[in-house]
């Protein structure tokens, strides 16, 4: 597979990363984004068998913003491969296969974490492709983007609303953990419990783990210090999936659940100044409830 040129849209953190991955195994590499260095290669794209794009999909108080995925999928050659990195609602993919009937479009979330997005790009857990279409000419295009993708433990194909979901469903949890902890947290300090015994002897218990277990990030954590659940991923995936639950579902008491995690991590954020401007993008203001 490595006779295949392989392009990449966007250089941020999940773009850069990739590519340079792709470039160290040996694949014939092409890079596009805004930046004069890249810029240049727009025309390249088309030239790639396969095209990864990892651009901004935010969250915005409009509602989920796919603007920028959409404009860029249209430099993809026709009858090669686009797959999707970036994070977007369930349906997405279905939906720009539709308008790009000329090419293969596929959805393949990424699980990088920012401070570890080198590593984890070189050893993923999980490879996961998803497709708009179930029959056996995109099962074999997504075969191909398993066998260039670095090998992990687990790997599936599967339908790309599964896939979508997928990355929505391990995001939200996480964050939910994130907010449950801090409530913990806080009872504990009212009974005058040492939290970092807690939160030790319940990360043992392998069902919990220990990840997301310290409330209080302080300034050398990889996020920026303050409590509550930021970053650039957290609040605008869970802002995404509240409001698309809230419009698929008849569910009033599973709405106001997330709606009351997501006031109260809003709340740690801003009370602790963190990922203040992240708010901003998200709301348009800062939440004060």
């Amino acid at each position: 597979m490595k006779n295949l040129k392989i392009g990449f849209i966007g250089q941020g953190f999940i773009g850069k990363n990739m590519a340079d991955d792709f470039a160290e195994r040996g694949y014939d590499i092409v890079r596009y984004a805004h930046s004069p260095e890249y810029a240049v290669n727009k025309d390249k794209i088309a030239e790639c068998d396969v095209v990864f794009i990892a651009v901004p999909t935010p969250t915005t108080p409009e509602g989920f913003d796919d603007s920028i995925l959409r404009s860029v999928v249209p430099l993809v050659g026709r009858g090669k491969v686009a797959v999707i990195k970036s994070t977007i609602v369930p349906g997405t993919t279905e939906s720009i296969q539709k308008e790009n009937g000329n090419i293969f479009v596929l959805h393949s979330p990424e699980f990088l974490r920012e401070a570890t997005a080198e590593e984890d790009t070189r050893h993923p857990e999980r490879n996961i492709v998803g497709m708009p279409v179930d029959n056996e000419e995109y099962k074999e295009r997504a075969a191909s983007v398993h066998a260039v993708l670095p090998p992990a433990p687990y790997s599936a194909t599967v339908r790309s609303a599964e896939s979508e979901l997928i990355k929505y469903v391990g995001n939200n949890f996480l964050y939910t953990k994130v907010v449950f902890m801090n409530l913990m947290y806080d009872l504990s300090e009212k009974l005058g419990a040492d939290w970092t015994k807690v939160a030790e002897a319940v990360s043992a218990d392998s069902r919990i783990g220990k990840s997301h277990m310290m409330p209080v990030h302080t300034s050398g954590h990889a996020s920026k210090a303050g409590r509550g659940a930021g970053g650039h991923c957290f609040p605008k995936d869970f802002e995404a999936l509240f409001r698309e639950y809230k419009r698929v579902m008849n569910d009033e008491k599973g709405t106001k659940v997330l709606e009351t995690l997501r006031d109260k991590n809003n709340q740690l954020l801003v009370e602790s100044e963190k990922d203040l401007d992240l708010l901003e993008g998200i709301y348009g203001d800062i939440p004060t409830s």
